[in-house]
């Protein structure tokens, strides 16, 4: 049987480590350091103890990590200890307490992040765990613990990350896990959990990952579709069903394998585009199989194998090109099998026997067997009437197969109408998969990446929900909109900096409107901004109406954005400050830059295009992360048919585009293909490290590149920002080289589309990572930013 696999696991798991990982020179506090000793001898681990005297004076904090040991101080505390075994060896002393192991713990009271792996603790997890009230990290798989959660874990107020994998807990899953308001990681897998999922965890808006697998869990699952964080679903090998669970299209990962689920699957499957593995195999499914799955622009794995799925497969039916593994074995599905599932390329794995299909390469079953089947699985009436999905769900006879195929393909063709073509749809690059013993982590890596993802977490990750604000909240958080505060200014807008009251900063846009705008069309416009929510863009997170006393017509409008600190990409990469991005750090905010017009593209109805984006509206939060501060919707426009960029700072000049024009007298395409030029003269600037402020330098620079790229390596580095010149390695210097120029291309046609840059940027920064040149550079910084590509 494979192995469940989940994609973001310690991406999320481990790196979720606090920003102020830091390893401090000071000496323990006395009580720490004689509790750190006292675990030591507990578990058999004298790794650390000193053959001296005395104890006290060991510098704890500074001590080397090993993958079986980290500790790591803030200050005079241990705020993280990581200690992974190797299955239980060295053994435990046979008089060892798992609770004075525990109540040792306790004196660590500053502890943020508890890792105990592979030690071979046993019996039940004891209820002095819950005494670490600021722990946010707790992982306790592959031990040998049973019982029950202890309920006081449910006290651990600051949990993020939750990992009991591979131990023999028992009872039922906690409803009380909801009251843990900032869990965004539960894994239980591989345990002895009885009864089903509680409907309390539908309110668990910041869980991310939810992995159940191996057990013995059973009934309709929860309905997750408000959790829009959530990413990966793993329930694999327990007895969910009878009903497809309701989730949200968002998701990165579903994997269902071998539980108890019948009926159909939801037509909705079809427009999950972040959706990279599907595992839906040795169930009840019955009804047709949906080829459009084969085509999902970020799908990589699908299985569906040991199902009943029915329907007729058809050679021109198309697949995803990164398509590595497709199982369609042990169905009723007739037909023949697409060409693009023919190859036998060494990287795609196809399996198809057991059907019916015509491509016999594998053996299949003859078509009367899959007809005959076909109408011996078909629901009763009366298991109809109990699916709850209604329209959502495929009927699963033969009639309604057929019509619910026809919805399916208007679905889509109503999908790819409103995102202008599948080209565009946004691929993700596949993210890390989650490793399946946690006795592998390695420890020195999660922690070099700790600072990004806890920042991440915090920064913008998590976006409170969209709200209306009142005039007064506004009043008080720029001090009744004092000078003071004033960011940017204009004929009828103003920008001011503010502070609302749980402590968070933001930018809020005063726009002035006239007495022609109908209240309607604001509240659409409105409306549109409400949905430009991505972790690369300055994200919306509010507005206000100031109305008129005498009519109550709106007189202002206040867009309330969040607030991006650290200023612009040009003054990490161009400026004068001396504040300068390495290579690595370039590579990621481009990449940034892109994910984020790919979402103004595809991410919202109708696409937003001809954003005239500089690299003045690149904004960088605490961890140079990339946020598009300034795009381009028709909100309020004048006189004249211009309309006014909506974001949270007014840019500072950049090359004047000569090309813009209305995006009404333009196809979409080539208003996709305006960004991509833009993009190529945010490339330049981060390339060479200097302001480009007109078309003429613009052409000028491009033109250097393009002839560095046929000359020696020498040459290229002469024209390479000196900052970073030493650094960055000559292949991915040339990737990036070229990628500009074939964005700075006059022919609009020629250049690549949005998702092409993303991906060789990406292939950029790989390159980059591999490279062993000279890495005297390479910072903790850079190490981040390595992490965020």
């Amino acid at each position: 049987m494979e192995n469940p696999v989940l994609h973001p696991y310690y991406l999320l798991f481990l790196l979720f480590f606090l920003s102020f990982v830091h390893h401090s020179s000071q000496q323990l506090q006395p009580s720490q350091s004689d509790s750190f000793v006292l675990i030591q001898q507990l578990l058999n681990y004298p790794l650390l103890v000193s053959n001296s005297s005395s104890n006290t004076n060991k510098d704890f904090c500074n001590i080397e990590p090993t993958p079986s040991l980290t500790l790591v101080c803030y200050e005079d505390n241990i705020t993280q200890l990581h200690i992974v075994g190797n299955n239980g060896f060295p053994p435990l002393p046979q008089n060892f307490s798992t609770d004075a192991f525990f109540a040792s713990l306790v004196n660590l009271s500053s502890l943020k992040v508890l890792s105990l792996v592979s030690l071979g603790l046993w019996g039940p997890l004891p209820a002095t765990i819950g005494h670490l009230s600021s722990l946010e990290i707790l992982n306790v798989s592959s031990n040998h613990f049973s019982g029950a959660i202890p309920e006081q874990l449910s006290s651990l107020m600051s949990l993020q990350t939750l990992v009991l994998d591979h131990n023999s807990f028992t009872g039922q899953v906690p409803g009380w896990l909801s009251s843990l308001s900032l869990l965004a990681v539960l894994s239980l897998k591989n345990n002895s959990f009885s009864g089903s999922l509680p409907n309390s965890m539908t309110s668990m808006e910041n869980l991310r990952i939810l992995s159940v697998s191996k057990n013995n869990l059973s009934g309709e699952v929860p309905d997750f579709h408000s959790l829009t964080n959530l990413q990966v679903v793993d329930l694999q090998d327990n007895y969910f069903g009878p009903h497809f669970p309701n989730l949200n299209n968002r998701l990165l990962t579903i994997i269902l394998r071998n539980n108890s689920f019948q009926f159909g699957i939801p037509s909705e499957l079809v427009s999950y585009y972040q959706l990279q593995r599907l595992d839906i195999s040795m169930n009840g499914f019955v009804g047709p199989f949906v080829p459009l799955l084969l085509s999902l622009p970020s799908i990589n794995y699908i299985n569906i194998s040991l199902n009943k799925f029915t329907g007729m497969l058809f050679e021109n039916i198309s697949c995803n090109s990164d398509l590595s593994t497709v199982d369609l074995s042990s169905n009723l599905l007739s037909g023949d099998l697409p060409t693009c599932l023919k190859s036998s390329s060494k990287s795609r794995v196809v399996m198809y026997a057991s059907n019916c299909l015509s491509y016999g390469e594998q053996k299949q079953h003859p078509s009367n067997f899959c007809h005959n089947e076909a109408l011996a699985v078909q629901p009763h009436d009366e298991e109809k009437h109990r699916m709850p999905y209604g329209k959502s769900v495929l009927a699963s006879s033969i009639i309604g197969g057929t019509i619910g195929g026809i919805t399916i393909v208007g679905l889509v063709f109503l999908v790819v109408g409103r995102g202008h073509s599948l080209r565009h749809i946004v691929k993700k690059p596949k993210a890390k998969l989650i490793l399946e013993n946690v006795s592998t982590v390695n420890t020195l890596k999660l922690i070099s990446d700790a600072r990004y993802i806890s920042q991440t977490m915090k920064l913008g990750a998590s976006l409170p929900a969209y709200r209306a604000f009142a005039l007064e909240e506004l009043k008080e958080a720029t001090n009744n909109f004092d000078d003071s505060n004033l960011l940017g200014n204009g004929s009828h807008r103003k920008i001011y900096r503010g502070k609302l009251r749980d402590g968070n900063f933001v930018a809020i846009r005063s726009l002035i409107v006239k007495k022609k705008h109908c209240q309607q069309t604001i509240t659409h416009h409105i409306e549109l901004i409400s949905k430009l929510r991505h972790s690369n863009l300055v994200s919306a997170l509010g507005h206000c109406f100031d109305c008129c006393s005498d009519d109550s017509s709106i007189n202002r409008i206040f867009l309330i954005f969040e607030f991006v600190p650290n200023g612009t990409l040009r003054g990490y990469t161009s400026g004068l400050s001396g504040k300068k991005m390495t290579w690595k750090q370039r590579i990621g905010a481009a990449i940034g830059v892109t994910k984020g017009i790919q979402f103004l593209h595809t991410g919202v109805v109708p696409g937003v295009y001809s954003n005239n984006l500089k690299i003045t509206d690149v904004l960088l939060d605490y961890d140079l992360n990339a946020k598009i501060s300034s795009y381009n919707l028709p909100l309020l426009a004048d006189s004249k048919g211009m309309s006014f960029k909506v974001g949270a700072i007014l840019s500072s000049p950049g090359p004047k585009q000569s090309i813009s024009t209305s995006s009404t007298e333009c196809r979409e395409n080539d208003d996709g293909d305006k960004d991509v030029y833009d993009l190529g003269v945010i490339l330049a600037e981060i390339i060479v490290g200097r302001p480009l402020m007109s078309l003429d330098e613009v052409a000028v620079t491009k033109d250097l590149l393009q002839v560095s790229i046929g000359v020696d390596e020498k040459a290229r580095r002469s024209i390479v920002d000196p900052a970073v010149g030493k650094e960055c390695s000559d292949e991915s210097l040339k990737i990036m080289m070229e990628l500009c120029v074939r964005c700075l291309v006059d022919k609009q046609s020629d250049r690549p589309s949005v998702e092409d840059v993303q991906w060789k940027l990406h292939f950029a920064a790989q390159v980059q990572e591999t490279w062993k040149g000279d890495h005297s550079h390479n910072t903790q910084d850079s190490d981040i930013s390595c992490s965020q590509v």
